[in-house]
């Protein structure tokens, strides 16, 4: 009798995708606008957003889906600001008022300097560089550069499906 032997190498595919890390103050929905003239792309806001049910965080997601090139691209935001609940009073102060703390959250701790992640996903050499330079042209972005997304500890946070 044959023995079959099965490889689970060919059900767990790795993903492949680009990944750019943006910095800007601007807000979320104002960057996506930009993104869109910029890139040719629609990205629309998603009605969920990424969220870790341990740190009760929300992170601000926008997709769109390319059917010519067969292409994925998210915009997320990579940090998070929770308000604190616990009230302290200052004794100095003149009026006893309640200071409220917060505390930030990122979905790529190791890189807290960025405010947002476009993440490309595609089947095929995509011209990462082109995006690159074109997202370089936009006025608001101070600056833009590709992440290696292979070193990174926590790229289980990047899978937003």
């Amino acid at each position: 009798m044959a023995v079959r032997k099965l490889s689970l190498d060919e059900f767990l595919e790795e993903e492949h995708y680009a990944l750019i890390g943006i910095h800007c103050v601007i807000e979320d929905y104002r960057l996506a606008y930009l993104i869109n003239k910029s890139l040719d792309i629609k990205l629309k806001r998603q009605k969920r957003d990424v969220t870790n049910p341990s740190l009760n965080t929300n992170y601000a997601i926008f997709e769109w889906f390319d059917d010519k090139q067969l292409t994925t691209y998210h915009l997320v935001a990579n940090n998070c600001k929770i308000q604190n609940s616990n009230s302290v009073e200052q004794s100095n102060s003149l009026f006893g008022e309640d200071h409220l703390g917060s505390t930030n959250h990122y979905l790529l701790p190791e890189f807290k300097k960025v405010n947002f992640l476009l993440k490309i996903e595609t089947e095929f050499n995509n011209k990462e560089k082109i995006i690159l330079n074109n997202l370089l042209k936009i006025p608001q972005v101070v600056t833009a550069y590709s992440i290696d997304a292979d070193t990174l500890k926590s790229k289980d946070n990047l899978i937003f499906n």
